[in-house]
C-alpha cells in the first residue's frame, strides 16, 4: 500500500515530467526540505526562494504567464497569509480583470505543520485555512485526507485549466499508510 509521503513523491516525480514545471519555494533544494518530494527533479526546474511568500506566489504567476506551469510550495499553511494580496487580487482575478486575455495557472502546495511529535511546530504553524480560502477564491482548495487520492488530486491540478491549492497534513507523512 502506498503512503501518503510517497503518493505526494510520486505526484511531484509525474509534474516534473513536463518540462514546463518548475518547483518554488524555501527549501526545495535542500535534500530533505520539503519533505524531500523534490531529491529526483531535474535541478533546473528547482527555484529555491528567500522566505518571502508574496514573491514566491507573484514570481510564480509571471512564470505561469510565460508559459511554465510553476508549482509552488508553502512548507507551513500559515505561510500564505503572507501571499493573500498575490493569491485574491491576481491570480484569483487576473483572467476576469483581462477579460480572458491573460489565465495563470498555478499548483500551491499548502502543508498544516505537524502537530504530532516529532513534527509538532507549534501552534503557529498547525493551523489549517481550507474553509476560509474557500470562501475567498474561486479556484480550488482540495485537502487530500487519504493516500490513495493524491496522485488523483494533482493530476486533476495538471490537467485542469485553473490553478489549484492543494493541503497536505505533515503528520500524515510519518504514517506507514
Amino acid at each position: 500500500m502506498l503512503t501518503y509521503k510517497d503518493a505526494i513523491k510520486n505526484s511531484m516525480d509525474f509534474l516534473a515530467r513536463d518540462p514546463r514545471s518548475l518547483f518554488l519555494g524555501y527549501g526545495v533544494r535542500c535534500g530533505t526540505k520539503g519533505g524531500g518530494f523534490f531529491s529526483d527533479i531535474n535541478e533546473e526546474q528547482l527555484i529555491e526562494t528567500p522566505v518571502a511568500e508574496g514573491l514566491m506566489l507573484s514570481m510564480a504567476i509571471g512564470l505561469s504567464l510565460e508559459g511554465h506551469l510553476p508549482v509552488v510550495l508553502y512548507e507551513r499553511f500559515d505561510f500564505i497569509m503572507n501571499a493573500m494580496d498575490a493569491l485574491v487580487n491576481h491570480l484569483d482575478k487576473m483572467k476576469a480583470l483581462s477579460r480572458g486575455e491573460f489565465s495563470p495557472k498555478v499548483i500551491i502546495r499548502c502543508v498544516i505543520g505537524g502537530k504530532e511529535n516529532p513534527f509538532f511546530t507549534g501552534p503557529v504553524h498547525t493551523q489549517d485555512f481550507t474553509k476560509a480560502l474557500r470562501k475567498m477564491v474561486s479556484i480550488p482548495v482540495i485537502k487530500v485526507y487519504e493516500a490513495d487520492d493524491i496522485e488523483k488530486v494533482y493530476r486533476e491540478a495538471y490537467y485542469s485549466d485553473q490553478s489549484h491549492i492543494i493541503v497536505e497534513e505533515k503528520d500524515w507523512y510519518a504514517h506507514t499508510e
